[in-house]
């Protein structure tokens, strides 16, 4: 099992920079793809970025591509996401979560444990 506490949300101007955190307990967190979400207001929670197991491996969705950076820190069990030139649609709360899948996946019923997010603003 793994519990997952997100930190590093706040609020930030159009075009400026956050890193979000997700820091993990438990004993699975080295075999656990990680993965960043978020849900705005409204709206359905949906993909930003996966992480494979050793790091190597990331995906995107296309909306954040070529601006937010996913990596992972095993000794440390965190997980961050570095987001850069931020957008007023980038606003909402953001989750991590944890797979036991063994291929990177988007879709949030693939991920069996969640964090109770942290919330981003982005001011226009």
């Amino acid at each position: 099992q793994v519990q997952l506490v997100e930190s590093g949300g706040g609020l930030v101007q159009a075009g400026g920079s956050l890193r979000v955190s997700c820091v993990a307990s438990g004993r699975s967190f080295g075999n656990s793809i990680i993965g960043w979400f978020r849900q705005a207001p409204g709206k359905e929670r949906e993909f930003v970025a996966t992480i494979s197991m050793s790091g190597r491996s990331t995906e995107y969705a296309d909306s954040v591509k070529g601006r937010f950076t996913i990596s992972r820190d095993n000794a440390k069990n965190t997980v961050y996401l570095q987001m850069n030139s931020l957008k007023p649609e980038d606003t909402a709360v953001y989750y991590c979560a944890a797979s036991e899948a063994i291929v990177l996946l988007s879709m949030p019923s693939a991920y069996k444990y969640w964090g109770q997010g942290t919330q981003v603003t982005v001011s226009s």
